[in-house]
């Protein structure tokens, strides 16, 4: 114990050294812990989007591609599934349900994605976990939209307002359906997932929205939908007659309305019900297994489908093979955070070996009033524990210091949450590692203050 307080009045000495190699320390550690939390963090993310989902299906391409766009909306397909493809599977006998997914637009950056009830009533996170609405209802109607916990926030939408979606990703797309709105009828539960960030709407909504000229198509012998027949045509014959009966004077002021009220006319008069809407594609869907012994062999079944390119992956396999690809991005990561402890404890090694001239007369002191060599290295090895161990606190308190103020912000911006728990068995052995390293790293000091003289340290240097 006299050691360990003569040590620490010595660190208390020279405050001002002291708390320079505590804080590298402590940024060095601070970014070890650091990374390693962001690590599991990401994984567990990753891990808790989606649960109980058997397979995800969608069309011939990538594993980690498909898994990417389709739960944790990064990237985008090349191609789609034809519904009598989709529907063709949903109705197998070994598939107990079904979320379809239709991609491909956004609003303000955030991701539109059409579906069904299905979505509600089947999807799971975080070990099992339902999807909840936080405020308002399901999608209902034609253009119903629920949106995100995070989408809500940020753009402080709420129940009622109107949002027009555009076509392709990103901030700013190349098409936009403002002719059809959709309108806002429920908040989803914050989830900590993709979800949060994310737009939902109707499959026929998305269909609806794509149509050419914001009217159905036209049906197999050749006319439009019932609802939509009579008001274009009968705008066309009102346009003409009033053109051929209008007086020479004022057939120019009806003539240049006319035009504009029959476009916007032929727009608004196109009311459809989400049951005149026919759903002809969707991007991907999720299964669900009526019993998980027939996985591998509906994956097969599907992946050997020869009507439609499609293929079947597992969640979890796909999610492994994605981490294998990352793991060497996550070893230099690690290499790189080892280094920068190491300079740090380099530094304080550099800190103690220079103040030894500075110490000369009080290790002389020490040893003229009886202490021996080994007290002397003791010392001097137990002022690096102790530089080490303050380091790795302060280091291991910072992380959680900006893991508290940080938590919201990184999950708003990039859609990723980093929970706050205990240290676990990694961190804490890169914290007993540290600490190991500054105990070798103090007998540098310690074996030079051990082989100078008594007469050294008393001698007046001029």
């Amino acid at each position: 114990m006299l050691v360990l307080d003569l040590a620490l009045k010595s660190l208390r000495n020279r405050a001002f050294s002291t708390s320079l190699t505590i804080g590298s320390i402590a940024l060095s550690v601070a970014l070890l812990v650091g990374v390693e939390n962001v690590r599991t963090g990401m994984r567990e993310s990753f891990s808790n989007t989606i649960s109980q989902t058997d397979l995800i299906v969608g069309t011939k391409g990538g594993t980690i591609q498909l898994l990417l766009y389709s739960v944790f909306g990064m990237g985008a397909s090349t191609e789609n599934v034809s519904w009598e493809a989709y529907r063709q599977w949903a109705e197998h006998p070994a598939v107990a349900w079904t979320i379809p997914y239709s991609l491909g637009d956004s609003h303000r950056g955030f991701r539109v994605i059409g579906t069904n009830e299905d979505f509600l009533r089947h999807y799971r996170y975080r070990g099992g976990q339902e999807i909840a609405l936080a405020e308002g209802r399901a999608n209902a109607a034609l253009f119903d939209v629920t949106l995100g916990a995070d989408v809500a926030a940020e753009l402080n939408y709420a129940l009622g307002d109107e949002i027009a979606v555009t076509h392709g990703l990103g901030e700013v797309g190349f098409l936009h359906h403002d002719h059809m709105p959709f309108t806002v009828v429920g908040v989803l539960a914050r989830t900590f997932t993709p979800v949060d960030r994310a737009i939902y709407v109707t499959l026929e909504g998305m269909e609806a929205i794509h149509w050419e000229g914001g009217a159905p198509p036209a049906s197999d012998d050749g006319h439009a939908h019932d609802d939509a027949e009579a008001a274009p045509a009968d705008d066309g014959h009102t346009h003409n007659q009033e053109m051929e009966a209008a007086p020479a004077g004022d057939g120019l002021d009806e003539a240049d309305a006319a035009p504009a009220d029959d476009g916007h006319a032929q727009e608004e008069a196109v009311e459809v019900s989400i049951d005149d809407v026919e759903v002809t594609q969707v991007t991907s869907f999720f299964v669900g297994m009526t019993s998980r012994r027939d996985v591998l062999q509906l994956q097969r079944q599907i992946n050997d489908f020869e009507d439609e390119p499609m293929m079947a992956v597992i969640p979890g396999v796909a999610l492994n093979e994605m981490w294998q690809g990352l793991g060497y991005a996550e070893t230099g990561l690690r290499l790189v955070t080892v280094f920068v402890v190491l300079v740090g404890l380099l530094g304080m090694l550099v800190s103690l070996y220079t103040s030894l001239d500075e110490r000369r007369r009080e290790m002389a002191i020490l040893r003229a009033v009886g202490a021996g060599p080994s007290r002397i290295v003791s010392l001097l090895v137990l002022e690096s524990v102790c530089l080490a161990t303050a380091g790795s606190i302060g280091g291991l308190a910072l992380v959680y210091v900006l893991l508290s103020a940080g938590q919201s912000l990184v999950e708003a911006q990039v859609g990723l949450f980093i929970p706050i728990r205990p240290p676990g068995t990694i961190e804490l052995l890169f914290l007993g590692a540290v600490v190991s390293a500054g105990f070798l790293m103090g007998f540098v000091p310690a074996l030079k203050a051990y082989r100078t003289a008594l007469h050294d340290g008393l001698a007046v240097r001029v």
